[in-house]
């Protein structure tokens, strides 16, 4: 009777930290990193154990955003004990003040890493420098299969494709270009 009271208060214990990690893990940004090359900027989000399915990329005046929706599998056989695993995962990068950019030609690529990499490249006409993206929102197809490509349609034009499990630092397996 004890070791059975004693496990409980285990199970309720762990089951509670779990909760409040898995919260805290929701309530903070992704990590990010922003990287620019002479064409292009490219976004970098941990997503570890995210699906391309799982991913919401947009990008939205002079900023990309992320959300990641995770689902935990089940495992036959064993029971939660700590769930501390954050599910809905946010968060987003500013660009550059004045970065003139072209969002309909924007690739998001979910490496084998656990990472999300946004590649949007820098808009062919520098008259546009003003950092006005006309309020267009490109947003990433987030149904795509893996190396499937581009999706087709948003309210302002062409919507990137969401390309999974291309490791950009495996040899011979560069940055997807489709």
């Amino acid at each position: 009777m004890i070791r059975e009271v004693g496990a409980s208060i285990g199970r309720a214990v762990l089951g509670g930290v779990g909760r409040a990690a898995s919260r805290f893990q929701e309530r903070r940004s992704l990590s990010a990193d922003l990287l620019e090359s002479d064409d292009a900027y490219l976004a970098v989000f941990d997503a570890p154990g995210a699906t391309a399915a799982d991913v919401d990329v947009r990008f939205e005046r002079g900023a990309v955003s992320v959300r990641i929706d995770r689902f935990r599998e089940f495992h036959d056989d064993y029971e939660m004990v700590l769930p501390g695993r954050g599910l809905a995962l946010d968060g987003g990068v500013e660009l550059p003040e004045g970065a003139a950019v072209d969002p309909d030609r924007a690739e998001a690529t979910l490496t084998e890493s656990g990472t999300l990499e946004v590649l949007i490249p820098k808009a062919a006409d520098e008259s546009t420098e003003d950092g006005d993206d006309g309020g267009e929102t490109a947003v990433v197809d987030t149904s795509a299969e893996p190396d499937s490509g581009t999706g087709s349609e948003t309210d302002s034009g062409v919507e990137p494709g969401v390309k999974e499990g291309t490791d950009p630092d495996t040899p011979g397996d560069g940055p997807n270009t489709t």
